[in-house]
């Protein structure tokens, strides 16, 4: 895995936050504060933010400054079509390329996933998702398009889909299944439980939204 910038290291930091409900939906990001929580200064914040800024995650405001991307349900559809497509060719491609100390990963974080589905704890279960499918897709070695799918992330309404009843236990079986085949080396099945993976979620959250 190639070696991170300070402001790659805050962007990462801030993407997982946005993902994880720690930043919300709207909410203003605060440079001075970011950077006195993660012990750095505020350039390498500043540049994070505008990294963030162009995949999405963040609007720029002359009133409000730097705020967190809101959610579009109009375009969540196309989103997860493109999700699942893109995705699924990172997966195979990371298949291909993962390395034993990666999988080691990946076995770690599942384990950690189960834990927080077993508490209910959701901000947790949010956080290790994002940073399980982080591990995968850089593995695959196709920064272009982890870019892309980092972008249609910030489109993404994780934070409501999490909050549906006992879903993040189904996000938790769903991935079980998924490293069970990366492990297995059985792309097929691999590529049905990503799939499932990804739709899942949306389905049950569509099925019940109201404006």
């Amino acid at each position: 895995m190639k070696h991170q910038t300070k402001e790659e290291r805050v962007a990462d930091y801030l993407r997982e936050g946005i993902i994880s409900g720690q930043f919300p939906r709207g909410s203003k990001l605060k440079q001075a504060e970011v950077a006195e929580q993660i012990g750095t200064s505020i350039t390498p914040v500043r540049e994070a933010i505008k990294l963030l800024e162009a995949e999405g995650f963040v609007l720029s405001t002359s009133h409000r400054g730097a705020v967190v991307a809101p959610f579009d349900i109009n375009a969540t559809e196309e989103i997860v079509d493109l999700r699942v497509t893109l995705e699924c060719k990172l997966a195979l491609r990371a298949m291909e390329k993962l390395t034993s100390e990666q999988m080691r990963e990946l076995r770690d974080l599942q384990e950690q996933l189960e834990a927080a589905a077993g508490q209910g704890d959701r901000d947790a279960v949010r956080s290790i998702n994002y940073r399980f499918h982080e591990v995968l897709y850089l593995a695959a070695d196709l920064p272009q398009t982890l870019r892309f799918v980092r972008a249609l992330w910030a489109r993404y309404p994780f934070d409501l889909i999490n909050k549906l009843e006992n879903r993040v236990e189904r996000a938790s079986d769903e991935h079980r299944e998924m490293l069970s085949a990366i492990l297995a080396h059985e792309e097929a099945t691999m590529l049905s439980a990503l799939r499932t993976h990804i739709r899942a979620g949306w389905d049950e959250f569509k099925a019940g939204y109201t404006e």
